[in-house]
């Protein structure tokens, strides 16, 4: 490329990472204030979760505008050519992991009697694992490091045993407490949302990883 068209690339680079940053910091909000809602009964909290999820597609949206155009008047080749392709699955998974937040949100108004519903008190440590996965994949994917890219691969293996422990809990309170099934049917539907949230932090990672060297990570860091 010309010293000018460099330059230019450059400056498109950086406004995908900031957007990306962006949509990932509204994210990570929204999966914390999910589970505080979902715990508290806070239906109008619930419902500026989903408000900002309409942001994070408008933020999406943008990502894809502006990779297909850096694609059509640069014609990036090789790493910047990577760099691009991964920017734009990357805000795919960001926007998914929104919307499993929004359909956390959603259920908020479905928990019954929730001041004596026992399960209800073992998902925010979930979600904070899961969470903890999305911040670092964005950590590293800011700062092209894949060492922190095969962390958040191997800790979605914790997050998938919580999956496990909540889910057979969960059947066993139904079992004992059959009047709280609707609402322990729900949770289970909480918990799926928050297991595929640490599924796409992974998958997110192994694109970071990618963008960063060239190759996916070994199948032993899944």
């Amino acid at each position: 490329m010309a010293e000018h068209t460099v330059k230019a690339f450059d400056e498109d680079i950086t406004r995908l990472r900031g957007l990306i940053a962006e949509m990932g910091g509204l994210a990570e909000v929204s999966i914390h204030e999910a589970l505080d809602a979902l715990v508290r009964g806070d239906e109008v909290l619930a419902e500026q979760i989903v408000a900002r999820d309409k942001k994070i597609d408008a933020l999406e949206m943008e990502v894809d505008r502006l990779a297909v155009r850096v694609i059509a008047l640069r014609a990036p080749m090789a790493d910047d050519l990577r760099e691009v392709i991964a920017a734009l699955k990357i805000a795919g998974v960001v926007e998914r992991i929104g919307d499993y937040s929004k359909n956390i949100a959603r259920r908020v108004g479905e928990i019954q009697d929730r001041k004596r519903f026992e399960p209800l008190t073992l998902l925010p440590a979930m979600a904070e694992l899961a969470g903890e996965m999305v911040h670092d994949v964005l950590t590293a994917y800011a700062a092209r490091d894949p060492e922190l890219a095969r962390e958040v691969i191997a800790a979605d293996a914790k997050v998938d045993a919580f999956y496990d422990s909540i889910f057979r809990n969960l059947v066993s309170y139904m079992v004992e407490n059959p009047a709280t099934i609707s609402s322990a049917a729900q949770l289970l539907f909480v918990a799926r949302n928050i297991e595929r949230i640490g599924d796409h932090a992974t998958n997110v990672a192994e694109m970071v990883h990618f963008a960063a060297t060239g190759t996916y990570p070994p199948d032993g860091d899944d």
